[in-house]
């Protein structure tokens, strides 16, 4: 493995090794950036899960993203197709989603039969990773300064980063777009509707942000039939669909640019239940007159308390968000129904005039805990 450097917007570098597709040179970044950060670049968040590392790898809400694990051994029971999130989607998009991967130390041994090894499928996803990084270092740097942009970066002569290259990646890095004020729906999800479990009832409409796998599932396991529709649909399409309810995906970006989202989402509220999951209920509070801010760092990992604000009962929930709903610009007759136990942030709402029910958090846990999957009985519930 050669010799890589993650180096973080404010000059900080961190020492590793390459896997996965290799590192780029600075001059590679520099041919590929412009209007859009290329693989490789993007903003470093870490990520407290211990095992789940596929599901991290292949969740749509991480695109643009730099994800590094808290956890210090990673790739030891290697990778399997199964296990995927990437929703079912018309056009053929990367598996991986985030735009690279940073580790403590990669398993390199043998992996359970038919699964493949971490490397090879970052490789085959072309997708750089970077290995020996010290992740305390980097998550104490995050958790204290917030997420930055960062680079996995190597040096044309392979040992270490010349002044000049050094001078030249921070010319790029204000190219490189920030993650507040970024649309990034449209590098995610369908391309056109699709229909799931036809036979089934009740008849949800789901729009595509950029969906979870599971949340398919776990709609079909509770019986429904479920109509995927694709995040640029036009006005009155979801009228069309004629679904019972409106259940909004989770997704990447930042939820107050999306404005075309949020009119479809304000087309249905008041004529049907609507449903949110992270990203989604980020947009069905911008579409109740709320406001969504940046967050420091966020909350991404399968270890986050969250009390029912309803029963004052905490459970365990699976997170990956880094903006948050302002509690104070919530309109009247709009209760927090979650709240996180750590720092307070909003993490469900619910409106009973109107049928509104959402969380911040993932009830569809995956790859875990499985404390919040009661969440989708709560959801049908305001159906019937």
């Amino acid at each position: 493995m050669e010799l890589c450097y993650l180096v973080l917007a404010d000059g900080e570098r961190y020492r590793g090794y390459s896997f996965g597709l290799p590192a780029p040179t600075v001059e590679a970044l520099a041919n590929a950036a412009g209007a859009a950060a290329p693989k490789a670049a993007g903003e470093v968040v870490f990520n407290t899960a211990m095992s789940g590392y596929y599901e991290v790898l292949t969740d749509p809400s991480y695109t643009g993203q730099l994800v590094a694990m808290t956890y210090p051994h990673i790739g030891n029971y290697g990778c399997d197709p199964a296990w995927s999130e990437v929703g079912p989607e018309s056009s053929a998009r990367s598996t991986v989603k985030p735009a690279g991967f940073v580790v403590r130390s990669l398993y390199e041994g043998p992996v359970p039969s038919g699964r493949q090894k971490l490397d090879e499928f970052l490789f085959e996803h072309r997708t750089p990773g970077i290995t020996g990084v010290d992740t305390r270092r980097l998550t104490l740097r995050l958790r204290d300064g917030g997420s930055c942009n960062g680079v996995i970066v190597r040096a044309a002569d392979g040992d270490d980063l010349s002044q000049e290259e050094e001078h030249r990646l921070q010319d790029l890095f204000r190219l490189f777009p920030q993650m507040e004020g970024r649309s990034l729906v449209a590098e995610v999800g369908s391309d056109e509707l699709v229909v799931v479990n036809d036979e089934g009832s009740p008849h949800i409409a789901l729009y595509d942000c950029g969906i979870k796998a599971n949340i398919v599932r776990l709609l079909v396991e509770h019986g429904c039939r479920v109509t995927i529709v694709p995040a640029s649909a036009g006005k009155d399409l979801i009228e069309r669909v004629g679904a019972d309810a409106l259940f909004v995906s989770n997704g990447p970006g930042d939820p107050a640019v999306l404005d075309h989202q949020v009119a479809r989402i304000q087309e249905s509220i008041g004529r049907r239940p609507v449903l949110g999951i992270c990203l989604g209920h980020q947009l069905v509070a911008e579409a109740l007159g709320a406001r969504t801010r940046k967050m420091a760092f966020g909350h991404h990992g399968v270890n986050h308390p969250v009390r029912d604000e309803r029963t004052k009962r905490v459970f365990v929930t699976s997170q990956n968000h880094g903006f948050d709903v302002d509690e104070q610009s919530l309109p009247e007759g709009c209760e927090v129904w979650f709240r996180n136990a750590n720092d307070r942030t909003v993490e469900g709402l619910a409106m009973d005039s109107l049928g509104i029910r959402t969380t911040q958090f993932h009830p569809e846990s995956a790859p875990g805990p499985y404390d919040s999957h009661w969440i989708f009985d709560a959801f049908l519930e305001v159906l019937r």
